[in-house]
């Protein structure tokens, strides 16, 4: 087996791969306000030669409160196919970190239908460390038809999940930090209730990566067993508002598990009913 997840690649690997007519760039920067850093902003600055902005709160459902919530595969289609992008193209998206919103952008652009998607090792912070080429200028791409084959299988709602949590027929990974899984620390979001769902494991996103690169296979690995989940038994990833669960997402595909789902809403939502049940403090050691 591989050390290196096959859905990652290297700056260098992308800097010999520049000009190739299939390749398609993506900038799926986002950022929350406690990182203090502007997404639009970075890109205008300077961005890889040749990449295109995707905005995960644009290119969205926006008949709901909640943010960045996973759009209609027509809406998709028609916002990246203005940015050049069809889902037969190589497509390899970055962030500014390196493992944090890319995963995301990865993980729509694929339950849409593009079949080779990727995503820069390093981000973009690494590929300036490195000294490579940025430019300003924004990209104007011929317009592309992009054909989506939506997987809606692999999008969990509030009613689903709700299930899910009463029967214990998936487990769940929760990505946010130990302190607001615990509901020791609060939720950024005004509103929200603290703490978990019952049963819930707390995979805290920023375990999955090391310098902004992805952890080596048989680590990813290690990170799932020791948070206590069976990677034969489905599971459903959950964060804040469902941006670092596609971290969660990343692993398990990366290690073979493709019996998972995303809970889109997150705690956004579930943390945000009056009803929905909310446990405190570390997982149980029992749960499932």
């Amino acid at each position: 087996m591989t050390e290196t997840s096959r859905f990652v690649v290297s700056s260098g690997w992308l800097a010999g791969e520049m000009g190739s007519p299939d390749l398609r760039i993506v900038d799926a920067s986002f950022y929350l306000p406690a990182q203090k850093r502007n997404a639009d902003a970075e890109y205008a600055a300077g961005h890889i030669p040749g990449a295109v902005r995707f905005d995960h709160d644009a290119v969205a459902d926006h008949s709901t409160d909640l943010p960045h919530v996973v759009p209609s595969p027509q809406v998709f289609a028609e916002a990246v196919g203005k940015l050049g992008i069809s889902e037969n193209d190589r497509i390899v998206i970055y962030d500014g970190p390196g493992i944090f919103s890319a995963p995301r952008a990865w993980w729509l652009f694929r339950i849409m239908g593009a079949r080779n998607v990727f995503i820069l090792d390093g981000g973009l912070d690494g590929w300036k460390a490195e000294g490579r080429a940025l430019e300003a200028t924004v990209p104007s791409p011929r317009p592309a038809v992009f054909t989506p084959r939506f997987r809606p299988e692999k999008v969990v709602d509030l009613q689903t999940m709700r299930r899910i949590v009463a029967d214990g027929s998936a487990q769940i990974a929760d990505a946010r930090s130990a302190g607001r899984f615990a509901g020791t620390e609060p939720e950024p979001r005004a509103g929200l209730r603290s703490g978990h769902m019952p049963g819930a494991r707390n995979l805290p996103s920023g375990f999955f990566s090391s310098n902004g690169k992805l952890k080596s296979l048989p680590e990813l690995h290690d990170i799932l067993r020791d948070a206590g989940l069976d990677l034969d038994r489905p599971v459903v990833t959950s964060c804040g508002s469902g941006i670092t669960a596609a971290i969660i997402t990343l692993a398990l595909e990366s290690l073979g598990q493709e019996d998972n789902r995303l809970y889109d809403g997150s705690w956004t939502e579930w943390g945000g009913q009056a009803d929905t049940p909310v446990v405190s403090g570390p997982p149980d050691p029992g749960a499932a």
